[in-house]
């Protein structure tokens, strides 16, 4: 059984180093396979009450993720012990008289993920509020409730911290930002508004369809470059760069899509981007000191138009970008042109983005299987493994174990031997 360990092993969305792969230390023994009937390889099994997409964030051996009522009136943090599957804390944490509908099937009120550092944790639920909890105890330590914008199909950016900044996005209908808070106080560091020009006005000059073109979903990434350190962020119908320190826009790129959910990946100097629902376009940017201002036309490296995922983000593996199209067709890409190395049929429907370890990654669908391929030149497929129910959480990792959420569960899969 694995030893649990004093660190931030998944504070995240996407992991330990903002890029989906687990690091080495717990990566180790990570199994490849797995069955529920027989229970091989199955260390607990967790009932979850209420809804929510929110991914496992682990850190000194405690799992913490949100839930919601499906009406959205409750919303609730869960702390529970890393290898037992006991429940430390399950608090409600906000009550919404009225919250907005979420018109439509595929979102919660609680699929923006938790950020961990090592003095507290950081639980976000979009416009409905923004709490910092005392790592230990789960009680409240401050909260947010006043930055408000409307979701119109719920709230889906997830926080992450940078020194002492917790960084939030909106992309609402009415109005879209990215700010800070001092992470300690929860007073606003710094807000900057999105400068996209929408194009979406209609003869009376309002936005089309109320707005929903403007929205988007998606969690940022930090890069250095330049003598900076940029915070990239994906919104609809434009991406930016921003200094995570002051919030100064630095660049933006133009593009046609919306619903922008995939956080970016870096290699080198390139931020890698997928643009949303549309056409879905993946890109890559060049990051130097040049790059400032609309950099549309000068620093697209390569941009690559059809077969990409619209929900679940790339991951990036040595030279390859890794993905999964919403209709289960797998693509490696060399990082370098954008060009396809190769693509591969996998079975269901794909919301979860995947996560990378010992050179092999994990794809999970909306039917509750995990398909393990090698982080190869030619597509290998190892393992599919089946759980009685579907998700649209992606995975998490830590200490040789897999962390699976499940529509109505929590799964923390391990054994000894990785096998």
């Amino acid at each position: 059984m694995a030893v649990g360990s004093d660190r931030l092993n998944w504070p995240c969305r996407t992991g330990p180093a903002l890029n989906s792969v687990v690091a080495p230390e717990d990566a180790e023994g990570l199994p490849v396979s797995w069955d529920e009937a027989s229970g091989r390889n199955i260390r607990w099994k967790l009932p979850l009450e209420g809804l929510g997409h929110s991914i496992p964030v682990i850190g000194y051996n405690t799992v913490w993720l949100t839930a919601a009522t499906r009406d959205g009136k409750q919303q609730f943090v869960y702390a529970i012990d890393q290898h037992s599957g006991k429940i430390k804390h399950h608090r409600l944490l906000v009550e919404n008289a009225e919250p907005e509908p979420l018109m439509n099937e595929v979102n919660t009120y609680a699929s923006p993920s938790c950020a961990l550092d090592d003095e507290a944790v950081y639980v976000h639920f979009g416009t409905y509020g923004t709490a910092r909890l005392d790592r230990h105890t789960a009680e409240v330590q401050w909260i947010r409730k006043d930055i408000k914008v409307s979701h119109f199909r719920g709230p889906g950016s997830s926080p992450i911290v940078f020194d002492n900044l917790l960084i939030l996005t909106f992309d609402g209908i009415d109005t879209q930002f990215l700010m800070a808070l001092d992470k300690r106080t929860g007073e606003t560091v710094w807000k900057t508004d999105r400068t996209t020009d929408y194009g979406d006005l209609d003869a009376e000059g309002n936005p089309k369809q109320k707005g929903d073109l403007r929205k988007a979903y998606s969690t940022p990434g930090l890069i250095e470059a330049g003598g900076r350190t940029h915070l990239v962020s994906v919104g609809s119908r434009a991406a930016f760069g921003y200094d995570v320190r002051t919030g100064e826009e630095l660049w933006t790129i133009r593009h046609d899509d919306f619903n922008a959910s995939s956080p970016p990946s870096f290699f080198g100097n390139m931020a890698i981007l997928n643009t949303g629902t549309r056409s879905s376009n993946l890109l890559a940017v060049r990051l130097d000191e040049t790059t400032r201002g609309d950099v549309s036309k000068s620093h697209v490296v390569w941009d690559r138009t059809k077969g990409n995922s619209d929900l679940s983000a790339q991951v990036l593996v040595g030279e390859r970008i890794y993905l999964v199209a919403n209709n289960g067709v797998s693509v490696c890409i060399n990082v370098h042109n954008g060009e396809e190395v190769w693509k591969h049929r996998l079975e269901g429907t794909f919301t979860a983005s995947a996560i990378a370890a010992n050179n092999l990654i994990y794809f999970c669908n909306e039917e509750g299987a995990t398909t393990v391929m090698r982080a190869a030149d030619t597509p290998e497929v190892l393992a599919t493994n089946v759980l009685a129910e579907g998700m649209r959480s992606s995975p998490s990792a830590a200490d040789g174990m897999l962390f699976l959420r499940t529509f109505g569960h929590l799964y923390a899969i391990g054994g000894t031997s990785g096998e």
